[in-house]
């Protein structure tokens, strides 16, 4: 795998500037984009292609206007909406302006059995970055704040060197590009590329999620 640095996700805001605002991404090792939306507990909907399209689609939902969120839904209403695909082995996880995939209610239901690893960056600036494996979390940490991690792997060697060579700074200093080191830091560990190309490629499956 090349490697791979923060400057190399600095398209990611400006492709998805609504992503970019606010978005909780969740990659799921060895099950399908079907059984991850089951560990959400998720209403299946309709599938899109590309991500553009569920950016629409979160719009149209958010807005009320969504036809088949109403009709799957009824007066539930309390829900968000998740866009799940594969790539690589892993089931990827959007949420636009969500926030599942960040919740330690959640995650551990998620990588059942397997890997997780979710970065989320909310509207209120707030953020976080999760590795689980199978039954604990091996580093979880805010993205602003590298030098302030928790996780059975958060002080290896192997794992600091690897934030600092993202662009995280683990010295206390701040930088504005935390967003973007943590989509890096994301794909070293799966091994799992985004790109424009790629992500308006793919086909998603629309689901709507309990709010906790």
């Amino acid at each position: 795998m090349t490697a791979v640095h923060a400057t190399d996700y600095t398209w990611f805001e400006q492709r998805y500037p609504v992503l970019g605002e606010a978005h909780c991404l969740t990659r799921v090792q060895g099950i399908s984009a079907d059984e991850l939306l089951r560990r959400f507990d998720a209403l299946p909907g309709r599938s899109v292609t590309g991500l553009d399209a569920v950016v629409e689609a979160w719009e149209a939902f958010d807005d009320g206007e969504d036809e088949e969120a109403r009709a799957l839904l009824g007066e539930d209403e309390d829900r968000l909406l998740v866009a799940v695909t594969e790539l690589d082995g892993w089931a990827l996880a959007v949420e636009p302006y969500g926030y599942l995939g960040s919740l330690p209610e959640i995650i551990p239901g998620l990588a059942d059995g397997t890997r997780l690893v979710s970065n989320y960056r909310g509207a209120m600036a707030e953020d976080a970055f999760t590795w689980w494996e199978r039954n604990g979390c091996r580093l979880g940490f805010e993205p602003l704040f590298a030098d302030q991690r928790h996780g059975t792997d958060a002080d290896a060697p192997g794992i600091t060197e690897l934030m600092a060579a993202c662009g995280f700074h683990l010295d206390g200093e701040r930088h504005e590009l935390h967003t973007e080191a943590a989509f890096a830091l994301a794909e070293r560990l799966t091994e799992v590329r985004l790109g424009p190309e790629r992500l308006e490629a793919a086909t998603f499956r629309l689901g709507y999620a309990p709010r906790p």
